[in-house]
């Protein structure tokens, strides 16, 4: 009996290890082909060109709109006295993403005056927005984001002025402007300045962190403004440059990409 079961095991082990050792050469030779496929180099800018539509995530380089010309898919807006700004898109070889800018001009001399470009299309609540801005050679100028947009008198500002080294957060409500947090700041010594936004909600609390070259200068809480527009502004008299502009809800329901085929 003893004799039977030792010749059971050892054939037991002999065809483990056959079929372990045919396993492995089959994989190895063959390939896993029961594995998902991977993706080609051309697939997979497909598939990411894909899951960047829909109103998820954004990007604007201006490189293929028409200089000389309003940025396609933006519309201008006006707040304050005075004439309009100028919007146009210009070549710079400079740029984060050359060839082409956003150039805003504005000659309101008030300082509550906001020269808005704002996105068509795109309403967020919870937005995370970045962008590269410089001042044009010789000339002052504050600029930034603008968001929770409802029109020309209410909005949310994110703004740095390169000049002074300040950057700010304003609400306007129906024309009324209020500061809602304002700070000196340190710009490194590059021409092309980062600036980023972001509004944030924590145990019912919204809260708005501006980042300026990289670092976080203001964070502050209000909830006055809920879903609304996304664009650039001006404020007062500036002349600035806009570059490589990132739009991002930092909450959505919607998926990240589509549904897995298995």
């Amino acid at each position: 009996m003893r004799g039977n079961r030792r010749l059971v095991a050892q054939h037991i082990r002999a065809t483990f290890s056959t079929g372990l050792w045919v396993a492995m050469f089959i994989f190895v030779v063959a390939g896993p082909a029961s594995a998902v496929p991977r993706e080609n180099h051309e697939e997979k800018e497909a598939n990411l060109k894909q899951q960047a539509t829909g109103g998820l995530f954004h990007k604007w380089t201006f490189d293929k709109d028409a200089t000389k010309s309003i940025p396609e898919g933006f519309v201008p807006l006006s707040f304050g006295a005075g004439v309009s700004a100028i919007w146009s898109i210009e070549s710079d070889e400079t740029a984060p993403s050359a060839p082409n800018v956003v150039m805003g001009a504005s000659s309101c001399e008030e300082s509550n005056c906001f020269r808005l470009l704002i996105a068509q299309g795109l309403e967020y609540e919870y937005p995370d927005l970045t962008m590269r801005i410089r001042s044009v050679e010789g000339t002052a100028g504050t600029g930034g984001f603008v968001f929770g947009v409802r029109d020309a008198q209410n909005f949310y500002a994110a703004l740095v002025d390169l000049g002074a080294k300040r950057a700010q957060v304003l609400r306007v409500i129906e024309g009324v402007v209020t500061v809602l947090g304002q700070t000196a700041v340190t710009l490194k010594p590059i021409d092309w300045h980062s600036l980023r936004v972001q509004r944030n909600t924590i145990v019912s609390k919204d809260f708005i962190e501006a980042f300026v070259d990289g670092v976080l200068v203001l964070s502050v809480e209000d909830q006055m403004l809920g879903t609304g527009q996304i664009g650039v502004v001006m404020k007062g008299k500036s002349s600035l440059y806009f570059d490589t502009l990132h739009a991002v809800p930092l909450f959505s329901h919607r998926p990240l990409s589509s549904p897995a085929a298995y």
